[in-house]
């Protein structure tokens, strides 16, 4: 799947403002620039490392897999909260109001 260059630079935005302790969905992602959650996914898949890639979960909690499984530490390190393996998004979603 090829993605516009225009469409990764506005989802690095979006990833690069996730605030310390955060989460978003790629369905967030994907909502705040017009695009699905998939090609959300997909974007941040192209994003350079120093960009908050561990801040995006799939809309259960399940975090991403790349980057030799690093995200979950790299939560626990920023205190976002967890239910098993899974984020609780119980919890993030307090700060996340509709």
């Amino acid at each position: 799947m090829r993605i516009n260059t225009a469409v990764v630079e506005e989802v690095r935005a979006v990833v690069a403002a996730i605030c310390v302790g955060c989460v978003v969905t790629y369905g967030e992602i994907g909502q705040a620039v017009g695009i699905g959650p998939r090609q959300a996914g997909r974007a941040v898949s192209l994003l350079e490392d120093n960009v908050s890639w561990w801040r995006v979960v799939y809309a259960d909690g399940t975090l991403v897999t790349c980057h030799a499984g690093q995200a979950r530490a790299l939560l626990e390190a920023e205190d976002v909260p967890f239910y098993n393996d899974r984020v609780d998004m119980t919890k993030m979603r307090l700060s996340y109001p509709d």
